[in-house]
């Protein structure tokens, strides 16, 4: 199996939300960029939860809109060995430091996982600090994850306003 490293947070003191997935598939990890894949929906679902065209700005655009929205991004999995790009394929994965991280983050209020392995894996490196704040299980964005309708998963990704 291929090993994986995650990608940086991205964050600043301003982060309200803090959306976290599990580790990027491999079209992200060839462009060394956060759902970089054009089938899955982070950025649509993100872009029409906020109102900003997301997928029409570049890469670097995206970002700084997620942050002057004050939302975060980063991953549960710091480092995983992982054939492709599905969750299930995950294998020895090693955490990221999420409570490091949102310590830094005064005003942080939610937390929300895109899809059940990301909520799995960040839950139990939360543990109790989990608590501190709102959580959402946001329907993932991957293109894998196909029962669900985009409409309902827009249904649900818009309680990222809430906290926002």
């Amino acid at each position: 199996m291929t090993f994986k490293r995650c990608f940086a947070p991205v964050v600043d003191e301003m982060t309200r939300v803090l959306i976290l997935g599990s580790l990027p598939g491999e079209v992200s990890l060839a462009h060394g960029q956060y759902y970089a894949n054009p089938q899955n929906k982070f950025f649509n679902l993100v872009g029409d939860t906020i109102g900003v065209p997301l997928v029409d700005l570049d890469y670097a655009a995206r970002l700084r809109a997620l942050l002057d929205h004050h939302i975060g991004l980063w991953d549960v999995v710091a480092e995983a060995r992982r054939i492709g790009s599905l969750d299930s394929r995950i294998r020895d994965h090693a955490s990221n430091d999420l409570i490091a991280l949102i310590d830094t983050l005064p005003n942080l209020v939610a937390i929300a996982f895109n899809g059940g392995t990301a909520e799995k894996i960040g839950m139990r490196a939360l543990g109790e600090t989990a608590d501190r704040y709102r959580l959402i299980r946001l329907p993932s964005s991957s293109p894998a994850y196909a029962s669900v309708t985009y409409a309902e998963k827009l249904a649900v990704w818009r309680q990222l306003r809430q906290s926002n």
